[in-house]
Parts: C-alpha cells; sequence; structure tokens
C-alpha cells in the first residue's frame, strides 16, 4: 500500500465520520425541541422566593413507627445491655 492510498483511505473514513456527525446532529435537531429565545423557553417568574417560602412553612414531623422504633431500641437497650457494641457497630 502506497502513501497516496492511505491519504486517499483516511481521507475517505474523515468523510465517512463527517457525514456520519453530520447524520447525528440533523436527527438529534429533528427529535429534540429546540431552547433560547423562542416564548416559553424561560419560566415566567424566579422560583427561589417560593421554594424559600415552602422551606418556612415546612414543619419537622417525626412518623408514630419512628417513635415505635425509638422505644423498642431503648427497651432492648435496658434488657440487653450487651447489645450496645453491635448496635454501634451497624451504626
Amino acid at each position: 500500500m502506497t502513501i497516496r492510498d492511505q491519504q486517499r483511505n483516511e481521507h475517505d473514513r474523515n468523510e465517512h465520520e463527517r457525514s456520519e456527525y453530520d447524520r447525528i446532529e440533523r436527527l438529534l435537531k429533528q427529535s429534540l425541541p429546540p431552547t433560547g429565545n423562542q416564548p416559553g423557553a424561560e419560566l415566567p417568574r424566579d422560583l427561589w422566593p417560593a421554594m424559600l417560602q415552602r422551606l418556612s412553612e415546612s414543619s419537622f414531623v417525626v412518623p408514630w413507627f419512628d417513635w415505635v422504633l425509638l422505644a423498642a431500641l431503648v427497651v432492648c437497650v435496658a434488657v440487653f445491655p450487651g447489645a450496645i457494641p453491635i448496635l454501634l457497630y451497624h451504626l
């Protein structure tokens, strides 16, 4: 194989890759909606104040089942004090 044949093969391979990239780019542009300067591309308002309001309104509520699990853990530790190292190992 001569240098000229190698250059021609490389050129053909680059041309094929370029056509594949162009095809993929065209398919992506067809399948994905455009963004940018179109109407609706940006949010109509700032969401951060609403998020701060939600965070300030939320209160931390512990479900009743968590209290039952905590009580069971306290009873187990009181009855089986040797289980404390095992429980600490699993934390």
